[in-house]
């Protein structure tokens, strides 16, 4: 079953478009492997990102010599595009003294992940691997710092004079950290410049602060996944049928969520996800359904990973009978339920994308309205993709493009948090293009919903310590 996933995943992309935020990254290393018992490494971190299956160079560090734990002052600067995966790959070098290419460099492992996990934790700490395997105790941290488009920067230089020797034989090698101190008394570490070897009086090299950080990458988005199971999609035994199972080829389900649960579960934190299906005859006694657990467990709906929605998914499909009607209200009502819940936690941190995969008109139009209307007060989105080549000219409505939403009784959408996207327009696209039109709206859906209830994001500011990586 994997095999499908893996055949799904693997048409991701990589879709160019304009960049609204940016992210710094920083990077350090510990418990790396000396080259012999006189020398320590001297090690340099390449930063590559993938595109169409290639890996290219973005940057590099600084060289930092004789050091086992670095920590870089080198601050990587990447577009970040919450609505892609973006692969990145962070390569260690050991540049041997007078040189600093990686022709005759040694290399020491490498840890691969993407740009939304290390922003979702802010801090992503990794064993580096060599040929598949651990290298020895040695790891990688990565800190993310989200920056706004529209960020101001002040531009920092430091120097200083008549430094101590270490001893009669040698000067010192300086370098130097800055920290600030937050709110709570903790530090948190914003620069560390380059080392200066052998000077007593150095000058570092300046570099520029952002003046506003955001921290919007601090909710956890839970996703929750919808899968219509009504006969207008046709019988899965036929290849006709819209859930038909190819041995080795995704139906247009499967790669609309593949494209979508790949971008989300970088910012779940358990990575557990609950899959539901609707209109559907399910066992024992076979009586219609419209919010079953697609694993059929109703006390534990969650999935292991989006592969594990694939298969249970696939186990399903044998053991129910494709039915209807086409009603959506009752997921909206159950996925509003648990919005409804965080809503009135203390720090209410969590929010919720549903999403939503159906080939045909829905047939509850107004308890539908009613409960996007409702659900617009809550921390949730509802993301809808239109399977087959049904006329889906209700589901524009409902998305608000083109007009307020209103309930059946005239009441208006606190918010928009529907995007409808039809799956046939996005035929012969890449399964990224779709995640990218269906995704381009949450994080302002997020920010939008939090402003309103003057909920502020936790900063976090409590990076580790540089202390922790000092050789």
């Amino acid at each position: 079953m994997s095999n499908i996933y893996e055949s799904a995943e693997a048409t991701l992309g990589f879709i160019s478009s304009p960049c609204l935020t940016k992210v710094e990254l920083r990077v350090a290393c510990r418990g790396i492997a000396d080259r012999d018992a006189l020398s320590k490494p001297d090690p340099c971190v390449v930063l590559k990102m993938q595109s169409h299956g290639q890996w290219f160079e973005v940057d590099r560090t600084e060289v930092i010599r004789s050091s086992s734990s670095p920590v870089f002052s080198k601050i990587f600067l990447v577009d970040y595009y919450f609505e892609e995966v973006q692969r990145l790959r962070f390569e260690l070098h050991d540049i041997s003294s007078g040189n600093n290419g990686l022709r005759d460099a040694d290399f020491l492992g490498a840890m691969e992940c993407t740009l939304g996990q290390i922003v979702s934790q802010r801090k992503l700490t990794k064993a580096l691997l060599k040929q598949g395997n651990t290298a020895g105790k040695s790891s990688i941290m990565v800190t993310a710092e989200e920056l706004s488009g529209n960020d101001d920067y002040v531009e920092l230089s430091f120097s200083a004079r008549k430094l101590d020797d270490k001893d009669f034989f040698s000067k010192s090698d300086p370098f130097l950290e800055i920290f600030r101190i937050n709110d709570d008394g903790t530090e948190s570490l914003v620069h560390r410049t380059e080392t200066v070897m052998n000077n007593l009086s150095p000058v570092w090299k300046s570099f520029k602060v952002s003046l506003n950080t955001l921290c919007s990458g601090d909710h956890d988005r839970e996703l929750k996944v919808a899968i219509d199971f009504t006969a207008s999609n046709g019988d899965p035994r036929n290849s006709c049928s819209l859930h038909y199972i190819h041995p080795y080829q995704p139906n247009e389900y499967l790669k609309a969520l593949v494209a979508v649960g790949e971008i989300c579960q970088d910012y779940d934190s358990d990575k557990m996800f609950p899959a539901f299906g609707f209109g559907a005859l399910i066992p024992p006694d076979f009586k219609v359904s419209h919010d079953f657990a697609v694993n059929f467990d109703e006390d534990n709906p969650e999935c292991a990973g989006i592969q594990g929605v694939v298969e249970a998914y696939q186990n399903c499909l044998p053991k129910i009978q494709l039915y209807g009607p086409t009603n959506i209200a009752p997921i909206i009502q159950k996925v509003a339920s648990s919005a409804s819940e965080e809503m009135h936690t203390k720090e209410a941190m969590e929010y919720f994308i549903l999403l939503i995969l159906t080939d045909g008109v829905i047939t509850d139009m107004a308890d539908t309205r009613e409960a996007i209307v409702h659900a617009s007060h809550l921390p949730m989105s509802v993301i809808i993709v239109g399977v087959g080549n049904a006329d889906f000219t209700d589901m524009q409505i409902l998305d608000g493009d083109d007009g307020i939403l209103r309930s059946p009784k005239g009441e208006p959408v606190l918010r928009d948090i529907v995007q409808f996207v039809p799956f046939k327009d996005f035929k012969h696209a890449s399964p990224a293009a779709l995640a990218k039109s269906v995704l381009a709206e949450v994080p302002n859906q997020v920010v939008d919903y939090y402003n309103a209830k003057g909920i502020k994001p936790k900063c976090m500011s409590d990076y580790e310590s540089t202390r922790t990586f000092s050789p």
